[in-house]
This record gives C-alpha cells, structure tokens and sequence, in this order.
C-alpha cells in the first residue's frame, strides 16, 4: 500500500497559491498604503532589478519546458512519473520556485512597489515549508535512492 507521500505531495496546489496571495497583498499594500520606493533609479539599480525579473523568467520557462518534455506533471499537487534530474533541475532542484521569487523582485523594480520586494522573503519561506520540503518528501518516498543521490549533488534553491 503506498503511503500518502507517495501519492502525491501535498493535496493543495500551494505555490500558485502563494503568488497570487503575495501578488494581490503587495498590490493592495501599495494602493492602500504606499511607501517610498528607496531604489536609487539609476540606471545600474534598474538593470538589477530588471536583470532579477528576467533571470526568474528565464529560470520558471526553463523549469517548465524541462518538465513537460520529460513528460511529467507540473502541477505541484500531483505526483510525478519520472525523478527529473537534467536542463533547469541539474542546475538547482527547485528552479521554478527560486524563478517566482525572483520574478516578483523584478515586479517590484518595474512597477516601484516595495511591498512587492517586502513579500518576497515571506514567499520564498512559505513556499519552502509548504512545496519544496513536502515534494521532497514525495520524490524521496518515490525514488528513494536516485532522489538522495541526486538530492545530495545537485542545490536546492539557494
């Protein structure tokens, strides 16, 4: 009888979950009760930032397409067929998380929300207690042994 780790992560879909809750809460944060944006806005200031929204981009798109031509789900409630360990996933475990989390820095950058900078710690915390280490859970539960080799040679995140 498989265990529930092995059935599936978790029963909700938490990181889209999470955006949205940082996204809409940093908007209202904003309209409701704006503050300064202390960026310098010079132009090296806005290259980071941008540079940091493009980089999450990237890094999200990548995560994606390596997940669906390995053929597997992208939905993080569900479980997956296959140990994706190549493209985004050999350069970091979670590589679409850490692109969300840097996606909303460069919103930050481009909209002068600071509330959207302020909300990406909180999201990057909630979404490792509440994805990354119960997908963890259920890949190790799944694949045992190629999951911790390759949980112990590749990073997660940061």
């Amino acid at each position: 009888m498989a265990t529930s780790q092995e059935e599936r992560p978790s029963r909700i879909a938490w990181p889209p979950l999470l955006i949205v809750a940082a996204l809409v809460a940093a908007v209202l944060l904003g309209r409701f009760y704006p503050l300064p944006w202390p960026g310098l806005g010079d132009l090296p200031a806005q290259l980071i930032g941008y540079g940091l929204g493009a980089i999450g981009m990237l890094l999200t798109g990548w995560g994606f397409f390596t997940l669906n031509r390995a053929d597997t789900t992208v939905l993080p409630h569900k479980p997956v067929k296959r140990l994706v360990t190549h493209g985004a996933f050999g350069f970091r475990r979670n590589p679409i998380y850490m692109g969300e989390v840097l996606i909303l820095l460069g919103l930050a950058q481009a909209t002068g929300n600071i509330w959207m900078a302020l909300a990406a710690p909180p999201l990057a915390i909630l979404l490792f207690a509440l994805a990354i280490l119960p997908e963890e859970r259920h890949l190790e539960a799944r694949f045992g042994e190629e999951y911790l080799a390759y949980k112990a040679r590749t990073r997660r995140w940061f």
